[in-house]
């Protein structure tokens, strides 16, 4: 457990990659409506990369902690939290395994950014699904935000915008494309860093398996999960198959 071969490399740069001022206020005032709506305030991010979730969380006086399967990442978010002087732990520790580490009870636990497809069969799903109940408190709310593959997989669509990065002299490109498969897909990521007139590039790649929205739901009810509420984008528009961008997903835990 914690290597992560794709993610682990790319721990040093992810928060190049990802414009987090922008894409925190984005998708927090979706996520703390329905804390609100839930009476949310422990928080567990599951796949929670370098912590930045967490983090903002943590700001707004949420008891927030985090896990993830590679090392790198989870080094990364505990330097950031000692920085911030942020109380926020954060364990080693992918899906099917939070409750051995981070047994809870949690109010919420979330799982953005696409991490879900990373598991490559539905009974990985469902335990996965069946380790955030056994998180959760009775009622306990979880967010899952996926590409929405009910388009995607029809359309085969290879390739995502290019990233670009630029500290002083320093410039980092990142460019993402996928290979189709069967039943799978190929993620590939190549990242290009100009240090003067000097470019250098890393390739890193990583199999998923796309999850529909039929599957999705079918898991959810068979991990004990009621009320599922699905969402094309955090401006909460209901989830369109044949156009939106992502597949938001809120379900609460039963009671039982």
């Amino acid at each position: 457990m914690g290597e992560v071969p794709l993610y682990d490399a790319f721990s040093a740069d992810y928060d190049r990659f990802v414009d987090w001022p922008a894409r925190l206020a984005h998708e927090l005032p979706f996520l703390e409506a329905r804390f609100r709506e839930h009476g949310v305030r422990r928080v567990l991010d599951s796949a929670c990369g370098t912590g930045q979730h967490a983090l903002a969380l943590a700001r707004r006086g949420y008891d927030a902690a985090g896990a993830d399967l590679s090392e790198g990442m989870v080094a990364r978010a505990r330097t950031l939290a000692a920085e911030a002087g942020l109380q926020v732990p954060f364990a080693v520790a992918g899906f099917g395994h939070l409750a051995e580490v981070l047994p809870g009870p949690f109010d919420a636990v979330l799982c953005l950014g696409n991490s879900l497809p990373h598991l490559l069969s539905a009974p990985e799903v469902h335990a996965a699904f069946s380790d955030f109940a056994a998180v959760l408190r009775p009622g306990g709310l979880l967010v899952v935000q996926n590409r929405n593959y009910d388009r995607v997989w029809v359309h085969q669509e290879r390739f995502m915008p290019l990233q670009v990065h630029r500290e002083g002299e320093r410039e980092w490109l990142f460019f993402r494309f996928m290979d189709w498969h069967e039943s799978t897909l190929t993620f590939n990521v190549v990242t290009l860093e100009r240090k003067g007139k000097q470019w250098s590039y890393r390739v890193g790649a990583t199999e998923l398996r796309p999850i529909l929205q039929a599957e999705l739901a079918a898991l959810l009810l068979q991990a004990g999960f009621a009320g599922a509420r699905f969402y094309g984008d955090y401006q909460g528009s209901p989830f369109d198959p044949e156009a939106s961008t992502d597949l938001i997903v809120v379900a609460t835990r039963g009671e039982g």
